[in-house]
């Protein structure tokens, strides 16, 4: 068997998978959340502290039906992505804002945090050791997505006392690559401000399907959710948080407590203040959108996340009014940002902003005999 050295001050202990995945994937095809790579870096919390740090095959786990994940829905994850740099080492972008939410997550759904070394350190380990897994094209990437759920066997309606953290991978072309039409929901919720939408708890994906898959039977592709009980304020479109480009002013939506704490959307709001773009966040009201769209003000809109970057809109349906948005070609302000952020994770542009984290040489997986 071989073995594998890190540099490695957790003291993971590896275990390779006797066959790996890689051989049966065509990177020229590699739709989002398809394929996942070989190994899950792994670690358990109890008595108060992280340990039994490991690095294994991709497999699945073992729960008891009364596990606490199962039936007070205590899990968290993120979603990050690691490209390979133009040097031929791996990068991570800005990753103490998504490790910064995770704990906010877990804060929120009571669960451990996850201390910034340990989970810096993680990364870069799972990182390393699937490194053929990350495609080279530019717009491509290993997806990585840090879960945490709670372990404990008991009904008690309280936290639990023990957890699993663990990382997989996964590689993928780019997401949403056309442009997505949407219509407001104006009668399901997904967030209240008090809720649990700032949270990335999987109880708040599952709450917003039915609208989702009831705009997709009326030919829409997403919602636009707007805040109760008056569904005049705008929120996200389905996952994603939103902006809109009016006359020359970017506006994105506050956070609220019911809008996702998007690690996109600071990437964006930082860019366009660096470029000396006008934005603006605050609340946004449909009424503004549809008065703007009206003038002939609105300029664009799009939808920032981790896995799209960018999603263009081409439409919105609000009541008996469709608005029809520019084609792609004349999105400057999303085809900038999208461009901007590309072109760091790929080397094309240089970091002058320090915000790429490297998985440093001395990281990469050593084989011996």
């Amino acid at each position: 068997m071989r073995q594998i050295k890190l540099q490695d001050p957790m003291n993971i202990r590896i275990t390779k998978t006797k066959k790996s995945k890689l051989g049966e994937i065509d990177f020229n095809n590699i739709p989002f959340g398809k394929y996942t790579s070989d190994h899950l870096f792994v670690m358990d919390y109890a008595n108060g502290q992280w340990d039994n740090f490991r690095i294994i095959p991709y497999q699945g786990f073992t729960l008891d039906p009364q596990s606490k994940a199962l039936q007070y829905c205590q899990c968290i994850f993120e979603g990050m992505k690691v490209t390979m740099g133009a040097d031929g080492i791996p990068k991570l972008l800005r990753p103490e804002l998504n490790i910064e939410r995770f704990n906010l997550s877990a804060e929120r759904m009571c669960m451990p945090a996850v201390p910034e070394d340990i989970f810096l350190e993680a990364l870069k380990a799972i990182v390393a050791f699937e490194i053929d897994w990350i495609p080279r094209a530019e717009g491509c990437a290993l997806y990585v997505r840090p879960t945490m759920f709670a372990t404990e066997n008991a009904l008690s309606v309280v936290p639990s006392d023990t957890y699993t953290f663990y990382i997989y991978t996964g590689p993928a072309q780019p997401y949403f690559t056309t442009p997505v039409k949407l219509i407001t929901e104006q009668k399901l919720i997904r967030a209240v401000p008090g809720g649990t939408g700032e949270a990335k708890t999987g109880g708040n994906y599952a709450g917003s399907l039915m609208a989702g898959q009831l705009a997709k039977r009326k030919g829409f592709d997403q919602i636009i959710w707007l805040e109760s009980p008056e569904f005049k304020k705008i929120q996200e479109a389905g996952m994603m948080n939103l902006f809109f480009v009016i006359g020359d002013t970017v506006v994105t939506p506050m956070l609220t407590g019911a809008v996702l704490k998007g690690t996109t959307r600071n990437y964006f709001i930082d860019i366009l203040a660096e470029k000396k773009i006008k934005v603006e966040v605050r609340d946004i009201y449909v009424d503004e959108i549809l008065e703007a769209y009206k003038k002939g003000d609105l300029k664009e809109a799009f939808g920032s996340g981790t896995a799209a970057v960018v999603s263009h809109i081409s439409e919105i349906t609000h009541g008996d009014t469709r608005m029809i948005l520019p084609t792609i070609e004349k999105d400057f302000i999303s085809n900038m940002l999208y461009d901007e952020i590309n072109g760091l994770r790929s080397g094309r542009i240089k970091d002058s902003r320090n915000w790429l984290v490297p998985v440093e040489a001395n990281t990469l997986t050593n084989y011996t005999a």
